[in-house]
């Protein structure tokens, strides 16, 4: 089995396109392909996954540790004939870079290049990721997860406007071997809004444009001898799941408007016990039956606004699940809808589930962006009091029209960014309902997934001793 890293110089130099096309033209020729993305991102784990038909990792030393890390690839990747894992901004951008993650799983690398606009400069480009990689490893002086191997080993160009221009580039290159390129007008694009690219659940891509795309790449790049300069993967002991399996159901929120989840998320609630079922906000008329705690995670509900306060059904639903002191947790997008409401971008405002004292209202600008780590001021669903937990915020909108004081309403997160530095405090909760900005990924605290789990065990358990005493 083999494993590659596909970096890039920058952001936006194409690195999704080609790792897209490399997953596609490999699953053409029949090979059984894991995908994996660098860090915190959940759009592009949606696209690997619509083109092979296995579900995407997030890889984040940040968020989950090298140990979670690193065990999280060798078990996802075990049955598979290779693994690609697409980078993240550029190849050493970041405290905890894609470098860093390729030499923590001791992958090489391959670097895609934007070649619009250069030529020959194109063999300068590379020469200094090459010499970079190779001083800062052998110094080991950017971070202590840095090791002398595996390295650069080959190059990939983007956006090269014919056979002539991608000769000079090639002839330039005199450190690695070129694969190959893709054409400047490749007939494939993937629809882009202000979170990034358009999500799988939308199916911004055909079957045929995902053919074309694979066609492309097997043209023009080397696929074999990207193949060759893989590393092998790391032999790490499988893991299976002992404890009971589906002793509590916990609904999950799961269609368009919600499609921002951690697979590790919910397999870690699967090993702990729980069964997942998941259910559509949009469609669906109300909870699914016998669900012991409600889930719902991050998306676009501002897109699908109307259709989400028109299904009165559902809303009423999740705010009675609410109202009767149900385990509920909600995460961004998800946070959103169980508010009284949110106002788009024209003002149009859009009543919601109103488990929460206030509204959202959309943003013109990014409002909040970078990691986040979460003290939680006392017991919740994700943990005890003082557990340490970490996630990531990014979202285009904010909460408006709070009433000043709310004796029935706490804040149950303090909160720090990725420097370290305190921010407003966070996560907030009516009785057993807690919502927040903050992407939670499970796998920062071993505790999460069992807490949750625990959680909702001894919430079933207050409301049968309830039950009983009134009877």
């Amino acid at each position: 089995m083999q494993g590659v890293v596909i970096a890039g110089t920058h952001s936006g130099c194409g690195k999704t396109t080609i790792t897209l096309g490399i997953l596609a033209a490999l699953r053409k020729k029949n090979y059984k392909v894991q995908p994996f993305k660098t860090g915190p991102d959940f759009i592009d784990t949606g696209l690997h996954t619509l083109i092979t038909g296995r579900n995407s990792r997030n890889l984040d030393l940040w968020m989950c540790g090298r140990d979670f890390v690193i065990d999280c690839f060798a078990r996802h990747s075990a049955d598979s004939d290779i693994a690609v894992v697409e980078g993240v901004m550029g190849m050493y951008d970041g405290n905890l870079s894609t470098a860093d993650l390729a030499a923590a799983l001791r992958l090489s690398v391959v670097l895609v290049v934007d070649a619009y606009g250069m030529a020959e400069s194109a063999g300068a480009v590379v020469k200094g990721f090459v010499s970079y990689d190779a001083e800062t490893r052998g110094r080991g002086e950017k971070s202590p997860l840095v090791s002398p191997i595996p390295g650069i080993v080959g190059v990939i160009f983007n956006r090269v406007a014919s056979e002539r221009h991608y000769k000079r580039l090639k002839e330039s290159v005199r450190d690695v071997p070129v694969f190959g390129y893709l054409p400047r007008n490749p007939g494939f694009e993937i629809p882009h809004r202000y979170l990034g690219l358009v999500t799988a659940e939308e199916e911004p891509v055909s079957s045929e444009e995902i053919d074309k795309l694979a066609d492309a790449v097997l043209e023009y790049v080397d696929v074999d001898s990207l193949l060759k300069s893989g590393s092998a993967l790391l032999n790490v002991a499988q893991h299976s799941s002992t404890l009971s399996k589906g002793s509590i159901k916990i609904a999950v929120a799961y269609d368009k408007a919600f499609c921002f989840y951690y697979e590790d998320n919910l397999d870690l609630l699967r090993d702990a016990g729980a069964e997942i079922v998941k259910f559509s906000p949009l469609s669906d008329s109300k909870i699914p039956e016998g669900a012991d705690a409600l889930y719902i995670g991050g998306g676009y509900p501002e897109l699908y606004a109307k259709e989400l306060s028109d299904n009165k059904s559902m809303l009423e639903s999740v705010k009675n699940f609410s109202d009767k002191r149900m385990p509920v947790y909600a995460e961004c997008g998800g946070f959103m809808y169980i508010t009284e409401g949110i106002y788009d971008l024209d003002n149009a405002f859009y009543p919601m589930a109103g488990a929460f004292p206030f509204k959202t209202k959309m943003t013109k600008g990014r409002a909040r962006l970078g990691y986040r780590e979460v003290v939680l001021k006392e017991d919740s669903i994700p943990g005890k009091k003082g557990s340490a937990i970490r996630g990531h915020e990014f979202h285009y909108s904010e909460i408006v029209d709070r009433a000043e004081t709310n004796n029935w309403m706490s804040e149950n997160y303090s909160v720090k960014n990725g420097s370290g530095e305190k921010i407003q405090d966070e996560g907030y909760r009516v009785k057993n309902t807690l919502g927040s900005y903050i992407h939670i990924h499970f796998g920062s605290n071993p505790s999460i997934a069992k807490n949750f789990v625990d959680f909702v065990k001894e919430h079933d358990e207050e409301d049968y001793s309830c039950r009983t005493r009134q009877s």
